[in-house]
């Protein structure tokens, strides 16, 4: 009971971070710039003049985003396949970025900035 008791002391102390949403391009471009998204497979940069380049499961990948209605939408393209246009959601939690595709509705990707 009493480990009970101190771990819950340690966790009240130290509440875990929430995602927090970005809604602006000005926000994504800071959060963004200069790093590296990276996460299952994927190692990619985003430029601010709306470029996105690197690598996806050991293919190369290259596509275009803007920012739109509060949205990062973008479209992908590889050797294999060409991802369409979809606008998804953004949210950060610490060195993460959240992105929720089909608006906020879809698959959830999360990679770490470096």
């Amino acid at each position: 009971m009493k480990y009970a008791i101190i771990a819950l002391a340690v966790f009240a102390a130290h509440p875990a971070t929430a995602f927090e949403a970005v809604t602006t391009r000005d926000a994504f471009v800071a959060l963004v710039e200069g790093r590296t998204l990276r996460g299952d497979g994927v190692s990619l940069r985003v430029g601010p003049d709306g470029s996105i380049a690197g690598r996806g499961f050991g293919l190369r990948v290259t596509g275009a985003w803007d920012w739109q209605d509060g949205l990062f939408c973008r479209t992908l393209d590889t050797a294999i396949r060409d991802f369409p246009r979809n606008c998804q959601t953004v949210a950060v939690q610490n060195g993460t970025l959240r992105f929720t595709a089909d608006r906020g509705t879809g698959d959830v990707a999360d990679l770490s900035l470096r």
